[in-house]
């Protein structure tokens, strides 16, 4: 029962949260890890590194198919 000078003592076996939340801190250091060992687990799912790419990406053709005049000079002799 860890109480402040201006709280009242409590009855025994009688805490409040406040009072219980302030003893916690001497219990964790005498505690075991909470935690459960960790499962293992099938590796996700992709190109493990390291390990060359099977699947080139696709190449796509521009589209291009006018041959358009380069420079201002150009433009301006062509019709504009």
């Amino acid at each position: 029962d860890l109480r402040h000078p201006w709280e009242r003592p409590a009855q025994p076996g009688r805490l409040t949260p406040a009072r219980v939340r302030r003893g916690f801190r001497n219990l964790r250091l005498h505690l075991t890890c909470p935690a459960r060992a960790p499962k293992p687990s099938r590796p996700g799912p992709g190109r493990p590194p390291g390990s060359k790419n099977r699947h080139l990406a696709t190449r796509h053709d521009v589209g291009k198919t006018v041959k358009r005049p380069e420079s201002i000079k150009e433009r301006s002799r062509a019709g504009g």
